[in-house]
Parts: C-alpha cells; structure tokens; sequence
C-alpha cells in the first residue's frame, strides 16, 4: 500500500469516527450529572468544562443559563452559538459530552452488588442483572419487576430471568432507560 492510500486511508476513519461520533452525540439527550465541554474557536477564555445541574440547566459565560432538559449536543451548541453571536461576529462552537453520569439504573432486592449503575450507552435487563452480580440463592428469579417512571406515572415490567436466560420471552429483556429500578 502506498504512503499516499495510507494517509487517506487514515483521513477516512478519521472523518468516519468524526461522523459517528456527532450522530451518537446527535442523539443522546443530555441528562443531570452528565459533564458537557464547550469550547469556541479563538475565544481561549470562552471554553472548558460544564455540569448539568439537577434541575436540567446549565451556565456558560456570555450565555447565561441554559434549559437542557431533553435537548441533545446538537441542540445544545446551536443555543449557545444564536446567543454567543450577540456578541462574537460568526462564532465556532463546539459542545461534547465528557463524561455521562445521568444514565442511571438502580438494581435492587436479592442481587449479589445492589446499586446504581451507570448505563453507556443502552444496557437491557440480562446485562444489568450482570452488572450486578447475578441473583441470590433466595432471589425469585422468574418474578424480576422493572419500574420505570414517566413523569407523574410509574409502570410495572414483567421480567422472567428463568425464560429469557433460555431463550424465549426475549421480547421481555428490554432496554432500561435512565431512572428505571
């Protein structure tokens, strides 16, 4: 292989990773605790890292107080860019995700590591009971409730460990969204 197809080669997963990389940014809505940086081209005092509150929101300078309650990366830096521009002439934004500690799931009752668990970034049932150790010798295994909250409203998910870990009932070992027990 010539120098001259490695290096586009390398431009390629390069750019491929870069593509990837902003469509899963593009779609990960950002959660509280989640740690965001934001950073704007020649403005060296215009970058670093930001919290996201539990309240949803957020504070950058020249911005003020942003709601980022379920808005995605993408959203996010087109905010700060429409209010950066007030007062930098055709800013470059840029707004990553560094660390992601709002995706949450909480794996209770008789599991050998009860806790929180943070889930990066989709973690169904099976894996969540892994993560946990696996069951006890008292846990009723074919009896596993999900509760999942939707604003106000709490539902109940039926999970049977002893069918799924056989194959069947697979429609059963749902992806957990962050907040479930």
């Amino acid at each position: 292989m010539s120098v001259w197809s490695k290096v586009t080669l390398a431009g390629f997963l390069v750019l491929f990773g870069v593509a990837v990389g902003h469509a899963q940014d593009a779609t990960y809505a950002v959660k509280p605790g989640d740690i965001l940086h934001i950073s704007v081209w020649k403005e060296p005092d215009l970058q670093g890292p930001v919290l996201i509150r539990p309240d949803g929101g957020f504070s950058f300078q020249l911005v003020g107080e942003v709601d980022a309650r379920g808005k995605s990366v993408a959203e996010l830096q087109t905010i700060v860019t429409q209010r950066l521009s007030k007062y930098i002439s055709d800013p470059v934004v840029t707004v990553s995700v560094t660390e992601i500690h709002g995706n949450k799931v909480y794996v209770i009752g008789q599991v050998t590591r009860p806790g929180e668990f943070i889930v990066n970034p989709r973690v169904d049932v099976m894996q969540a009971l892994s993560m946990a150790g696996g069951g006890t010798a008292f846990a009723s295994l074919a009896n596993i409730i999900i509760l999942r909250r939707a604003g106000a409203a709490q539902t109940a998910i039926k999970f049977d460990y002893t069918e799924v870990s056989k194959g069947r009932k697979l429609d059963e070992n749902i992806q957990l969204q962050s907040g479930d027990i």
